[in-house]
């Protein structure tokens, strides 16, 4: 049998028969539930290290009865190990939540029940907030981003990424959903169709400086268009990676002596931080960002916040006599 898609690093003696067919289902039901490859990617490489750590403890190769037996204090073990290895508490919440999905699945489907999983805590995540650049750093990224790369590339290369930065910031894309994009995908009576996390669709308005800066990129892109062609494309025709994308942002951060956090995502953070800050309402914000939940649009109410307290210290008066 061929080894369960996303889990070829593992050997396959470090897995039993049943464990490892039980593994390809697993990652079948994954895919059809319409989870993004990332995600899917990322449970399955969680799931091959926890695999792999049962291998090396039991000092054989897993079977599903032994991850039926698996207790506690091997949870935690396991959770412990990533820890001295240097895992972040988010990647060893991420790594407990794909076990857990596996064996809720496993339980779901009647294979096999373990009950010490639900008894293992996850790791305390530290409160971390949005980090936009400012409209005049998101500004400056959007009017050097075809001249800086154009210095190191053919021009349309230029024009490629001042589009692709102007539509994550002009409409809070994620670079997924932007690089996802084809010809047959582009904008519409003012608006844009984004399949978003979950597969869910949403509709943005685009503005106008988007489409002209998309425009200009299509008319100097030298490969033809047909309409299942990816929009945003790579040197040699191909869909856009998104490591490109997060280089050229690298080269204009640098360029531009901007913070580390300046990364396409911070376009999107930016744009909905700006539209906050100019009045626009949080239910408004959330549709137009795709979240499911408004808790998660609340957070750009304390990166608002958090701005206002430091040009107040910045800028009172009393504040500067105290210092």
């Amino acid at each position: 049998m061929a080894e369960p898609p996303h889990l070829t690093h593992l050997q396959r003696e470090q897995c039993a028969p049943d464990l490892a067919d039980a593994l390809g289902h697993w990652v079948d039901w994954l895919r059809e539930r319409n989870l993004s490859k990332h995600t899917v990617r990322a449970y399955c490489g969680d799931v091959g290290g926890f695999v792999t750590f049962l291998c090396g403890h039991l000092g054989r190769p897993p079977s599903l009865n032994d991850l039926s037996d698996a207790t506690i204090r091997e949870f935690r073990a396991w959770m412990s190990r990533r820890a001295i290895d240097g895992a972040s508490a988010a990647t060893r919440a991420r790594g407990l939540s794909g076990v857990k999905n596996l064996i809720g699945w496993l339980d779901r489907s009647g294979i096999m029940h373990n009950g010490a999983i639900k008894t293992v805590r996850t790791p305390k995540l530290p409160h971390k907030l949005p980090r936009p650049l400012s409209q005049r750093q998101a500004q400056s990224v959007l009017d050097n981003a075809e001249s800086l790369s154009a210095a190191t590339n053919d021009g349309w290369i230029g024009s490629r990424n001042r589009a692709l930065f102007t539509l994550l910031y002009g409409c809070g894309l994620r670079i997924d959903e932007a690089l996802s994009l084809n010809i047959n995908g582009l904008p519409r009576d003012g608006f844009i169709r984004v399949r978003g996390k979950g597969n869910k669709e949403r509709q943005v308005p685009v503005l106008q400086i988007v489409e002209r800066m998309i425009t200009q990129y299509r008319a100097e892109c030298p490969f033809a268009e047909t309409s299942d062609r990816p929009l945003f494309i790579g040197e040699r025709g191909k869909r856009l990676h998104q490591g490109v994308a997060q280089k050229a942002m690298r080269d204009i951060r640098l360029a531009l002596g901007l913070p580390e956090t300046a990364t396409p995502h911070a376009l999107r953070h930016s744009f909905a931080t700006h539209l906050l800050e100019n009045g626009a309402n949080l239910r408004e914000i959330q549709e137009l960002l795709g979240h499911a939940s408004l808790s998660t649009t609340q957070r750009y109410t304390e990166v608002n916040a958090e701005e206002l307290i430091r040009i107040h210290h910045a800028a009172h008066p009393r504040n500067k006599i105290d210092t």
